[in-house]
């Protein structure tokens, strides 16, 4: 079981931001996700949070908040199955200008972008969204605030291909 750590990253308008994934074999599979990935060697997963936040948006210097979502997950990507235990951290930034960093091969392959979205844009979206209901998660979170302890996701097991947005996580 893969430990993966991502960041629920909000902007002052309490937009969050997603980056764009596809199988790396075919770009007409997509979906969108929160940054994050695997924690590295030694890392505590606050750590490979922060990391794997600066690797993939540039933004240095964000705060964790606490833990808000943690799921468990698997799903076939780049020809292998993903099995993840994942820890949604809340952050929040007041840069908005974010581009794709310092990506590892396999995300230069599956990543095509990034940008910030509205609940409302998440709500009315028919573009696939990694975690599952992940717009009635945000809402929740921005009207209800943190929880104390953190929400415990459904399992998201996908049998097929063309469903790695739960990669969110192969980064790290």
């Amino acid at each position: 079981m893969r430990r993966v750590a991502r960041v629920v990253l909000l902007d002052p308008d309490d937009r969050i931001l997603l980056l764009h994934g596809h199988e790396p074999d075919d770009p007409a599979t997509t979906w969108w996700f929160t940054p994050g990935g695997g924690v590295e060697g030694g890392e505590t997963r606050e750590q490979a949070a922060v990391r794997e936040l600066a690797e993939e948006t540039g933004l240095t210097g964000v705060r964790l908040g606490p833990v808000v979502w943690r799921r468990v997950c698997s799903f076939p990507f780049a020809g292998r199955r993903w099995d993840q235990d994942e820890w949604y951290y809340l952050a929040r930034t007041d840069r908005t200008e974010v581009a794709l960093g310092d990506l590892t091969e396999l995300e230069t392959r599956s990543v095509a972008g990034l940008r910030w979205w509205t609940s409302a844009e998440l709500s009315s979206t028919r573009e696939t969204v990694y975690p599952t209901r992940l717009a009635g998660l945000l809402r929740a979170l921005l009207d209800e605030g943190p929880p104390e302890q953190p929400v415990v996701l459904p399992p998201d097991i996908v049998q097929g291909p063309g469903a790695l947005a739960h990669n969110g996580g192969t980064h790290g």
